[in-house]
């Protein structure tokens, strides 16, 4: 790696824990205090543990997609997906500390939506079964990290729409399983911008000539 993109690296690392503090202070501030506070099993510390695993492998991967790409593009859009989804982690991990609660479930990854019956679908690239919906294998991430160029927008594009895609998914089940207005607040925000994000995404795709 380059000293130059050491140095870009180091400071977008700065610049999301800065985001990631502040927003785990926001979290603590925001966290629902007119109803019960939730248990370790509900749905809203389910959502609120596995959305930031899910978000935080959604900065990973456009963090590397900067240093992968030189189009402005792509560029702009690893960095709106990085620090947008790093201030939502943050903001979760405050729920989780305000509401007294362990940031690790006593529970596999997913149980929240599966005491419900809801399914979820595991044929989106880089999908496994037996993990949250739309995650990346690290087989995926490792070829992201090897391609350059546009083959490696073309994958970031193809594995952060089906990331997008999961991360919508749980943010519908949780507004479907929570009555705490500042969980359901964030999960509504979740779905509105990643459904943008995934129509903009697709005709990047498009433009490259990948339907």
């Amino acid at each position: 790696m380059s000293s130059r993109a050491l140095r870009l690296l180091i400071a977008g690392a700065i610049t999301l824990l800065v985001v990631v503090a502040a927003s785990v202070i926001i979290g603590r501030a925001t966290a629902p205090s007119t109803l019960a506070v939730p248990g370790t099993l509900s749905a809203e510390a389910g959502f609120a543990r596995d959305m930031q695993t899910h978000h935080d492998q959604a900065v990973e991967m456009a963090m590397i997609m900067r240093e992968q790409t030189t189009n402005d593009e792509i560029k702009s859009l690893a960095y709106d997906v990085a620090t947008s989804q790093a201030q939502q982690s943050g903001q979760m991990f405050g729920w989780l500390a305000a509401w007294g609660l362990p940031q690790n479930s006593p529970r596999e990854a997913m149980a929240w939506m599966a005491d419900s019956g809801h399914t979820h679908n595991t044929e989106s690239v880089g999908a496994t079964a037996g993990v949250m919906p739309g995650m990346a294998t690290q087989a995926d991430i490792d070829r992201l990290q090897s391609l350059t160029g546009e083959d490696a927008e073309v994958l970031f594009l193809q594995l952060m729409i089906a990331h997008h895609r999961g991360g919508v998914d749980m943010a519908k089940a949780v507004v479907e399983r929570s009555k705490h207005q500042v969980v359901t607040d964030l999960a509504q925000s979740i779905i509105t911008a990643q459904t943008g994000e995934i129509e903009y995404m697709t005709s990047l795709l498009a433009e490259r000539g990948v339907n």
